[in-house]
């Protein structure tokens, strides 16, 4: 082992350790977060709480042993209510938790936390080569679960906040126009869109297989008829300038050449048209983010397991990262494919910076 310039202090010896078996505990307890949302231990909790083990158990068809340890955990975790035995959540647990109308639903995003730990063991090849994986790499349930944890937001917000924000668009939208979305995932966005306007025309461009045959079934079930989803490699945007409006929500700094897709926006929208980006709020250096942002850790570690890793899949790509797309980055980015104007928009939200652009 290589040595130190100063001896072990003990006392900070022992805060390192707790420090990093913290971290353990909180990778193990999201992993009981997962399994609490997938088998709908916390529905359940806020249906029949407050109830013993048994009870709920009895409730969800569930094994009681396993029910219990379960309970067990998020009541340590301070994530579950205990008293006399009984187990309950809080009005706001069952908001974050169990709560999927909710706008501050939040245990969605647990979803990919299985597929993301096993795809970390593909990773160690990639610190070798450079090379990253595609979202595909993660299946079915990285496509839903990229769905679910964003959907708080979309379905509650973007009509009349984000839509709202932009001087003029609702108006466009209620009169009927052209709108992309690119890298629409499984066409949560646009499908909430076309249902308030049906006036408009909406078309969903993505390159992921899993998310391209969630976003059918979405818009099976939503009866989107004007809704149509294409598959960005073989049906590209058209370069016609034919867009009103066109989006790119939380996926620019996920590409591998988001400098390309930004030029075939550019000649995908009309003169007139207006271009809204989504994309993480984030700061030019290193030191501003973690000084700036509390979840900074989060967000280099989900770039690590996916954002950078799907930038980086393609050869010479981006490897922009999760925190990789800061304001300044983004305007020049946008200003070299010909776009003039770019404005900040007044929408508050706890990860994502939102833009407009135009011609």
């Amino acid at each position: 082992m290589p040595e130190t310039s100063r001896p072990i202090d003990p006392e900070r010896l022992g805060e390192t350790a707790k420090h990093v078996f913290g971290l353990l505990n909180g990778a193990v307890t999201s992993a009981l977060v997962y399994l609490g949302d997938e088998l709908g231990l916390y529905r359940g909790l806020a249906e029949h709480g407050p109830t013993d083990s048994e009870g709920l158990a009895a409730k969800l068809g569930l094994s009681e042993r396993w029910v219990r340890e379960w309970l067990h955990n998020q009541a340590a975790a301070r994530l579950v209510e205990h008293e006399d035995g009984r187990f309950s959540l809080t009005p706001e647990a069952v908001a974050v938790l169990a709560d999927e109308n909710h706008p501050a639903f939040g245990a969605g995003m647990f979803t990919q936390l299985p597929i993301q730990l096993a795809v970390a063991e593909r990773l160690r090849e990639s610190f070798k080569t450079g090379q990253g994986l595609p979202y595909d790499a993660f299946g079915p349930d990285g496509a839903r679960g990229v769905e679910r944890g964003f959907a708080p937001w979309v379905n509650h917000f973007l009509v009349p906040v984000g839509v709202g924000a932009i001087q003029g668009l609702r108006e466009s939208l209620e009169a009927g126009v052209q709108v992309a979305d690119v890298g629409c995932g499984g066409g949560a966005a646009i499908l909430k869109l076309a249902e308030a306007f049906p006036n408009s025309e909406f078309h969903g461009y993505e390159i992921s297989e899993h998310a391209l045959a969630r976003a059918e079934e979405n818009r099976s079930k939503a009866g989107g008829k004007n809704v149509q989803f294409h598959d960005a490699r073989t049906d590209p945007l058209p370069e016609d300038g034919r867009f009103d409006l066109v989006l790119t929500f939380d996926c620019l700094h996920d590409m591998a050449h988001p400098e390309r897709v930004i030029a075939q926006i550019r000649k995908a929208i009309a003169r007139d048209g207006v271009w809204m980006i989504a994309d993480i709020k984030a700061h030019a250096t290193f030191a501003e983010n973690v000084e700036r942002n509390p979840m900074a850790s989060l967000m280099y570690g989900f770039s690590v397991l996916t954002c950078m890793s799907s930038a980086l899949s393609e050869p010479d790509g981006a490897g922009l990262g999760t925190l990789g797309l800061h304001a300044r980055r983004c305007e020049e980015m946008v200003n070299d494919a010909g776009f003039t104007r770019f404005d900040r928009l007044e929408i508050d939200h706890p990860v994502n910076a939102f833009y407009e652009v135009r011609v």
